[in-house]
């Protein structure tokens, strides 16, 4: 069947599944009394459709057209009758974890290129620690006393620090996601550069000697908030990586498919980024133990860890994504 033949014999199809998706939009009470059967027919029918056409005509605008109608049809239809807590439950207790566990390879390079960054800067202060007014802004560089670290515990405005913590951080994650539009150049950039800062300021604490001080300041709410930059950065990462290779389909396809994925995935470090602002702002700066602090950061990774574990097991596949990969 050639395009112009396919698109002659089901158009009806597809226009009769546009005109219910705006009267069941309109009559939710009313879905089980008339209209339902003949909707998960035709919708049922023009998945099929979509399928074909993404096979073999994946470079024209109906495969677009149709993706988009299968789309809302399945939410329309699924989704509009849940509540948004349910939604917001269905994102974060499975989606998230579904979308980490397929493009866990993003993530991993987004942490290979933040380690990559931050082991070069901390050779390099390590080796002379002068060089840390080469790598960071001289502000910076000039704030920074190992001597000091611990003596001001207490004497911030903690609800305050959090907040700022979390903005700044979410900040960072949303330009690495951002990234992405740059062919990933500008994600792979602030990854490195990031890390560059932790590794400079780590070595200049090792030179002094502060090395389990530093550590003790910092695990605590780094180990959620890296993890959440990592999956920021991996997301951006994943949209910059299908504009380079988009494969058999149009890189603005690919874009706009992959950035729902990308969008999900930020969307899902929004709870470890206020829990590590939370972190960040109370515990951080808290007149407690080091080894105190240690302890905590273990019971984040637990934490971290037992969610991920709990989440593979209600992890699935959104209907979106799921009709655009089929």
């Amino acid at each position: 069947m050639n395009y112009r033949s396919f698109v002659q014999r089901h158009r009806k199809d597809w226009k009769r599944l546009e005109e219910l998706i705006q009267l069941l939009h309109k009559n939710q009470t009313r879905l089980a009394a008339k209209h339902v059967d003949e909707f998960q027919r035709i919708y049922q029918k023009v998945t099929q459709h979509l399928s074909y056409s993404q096979t073999y005509f994946p470079e024209e605008e109906t495969t677009g057209y149709l993706n988009d109608l299968v789309a809302k049809a399945h939410n329309i239809f699924y989704q509009e009758r849940s509540s948004n807590w349910k939604q917001l439950k269905q994102l974060f207790g499975g989606t998230f974890i579904f979308l980490l566990s397929e493009q866990w390879k993003f993530v991993l390079i987004s942490m290979l290129l933040f380690c990559g960054g931050g082991l070069a800067a901390y050779l390099s202060v390590l080796q002379d620690p002068m060089n840390i007014y080469a790598i960071l802004p001289e502000a910076m560089a000039q704030s920074i006393d190992p001597e000091r670290i611990g003596s001001q515990d207490g004497a911030v405005n903690s609800p305050i620090m959090s907040a700022e913590i979390m903005t700044n951080n979410m900040q960072v994650a949303f330009l690495a996601f951002a990234g992405g539009i740059t062919f990933g150049l500008l994600t792979v950039y602030l990854l490195i550069y990031n890390g560059i800062i932790v590794g400079s300021i780590a070595a200049l604490f090792m030179h002094h000697g502060k090395t389990y001080d530093f550590w003790a300041y910092i695990v605590p709410h780094g180990i959620i908030e890296l993890t959440a930059i990592f999956i920021a950065g991996g997301a951006g990462l994943l949209m910059g990586y299908k504009l380079w290779v988009p494969g058999e389909r149009t890189r603005a396809y690919q874009l706009k498919t992959y950035a729902y994925r990308s969008v999900l995935l930020l969307l899902g470090t929004l709870p470890l980024f206020i829990i590590a602002g939370i972190v960040e702002g109370f515990i951080t700066p808290a007149d407690i133990s080091l080894e105190a602090k240690y302890g905590f950061a273990v019971i984040t990774v637990i934490g971290l860890a037992a969610y991920i574990i709990v989440g593979k097991r209600y992890a699935n596949q959104p209907p979106a994504i799921a009709a655009r990969d089929s």
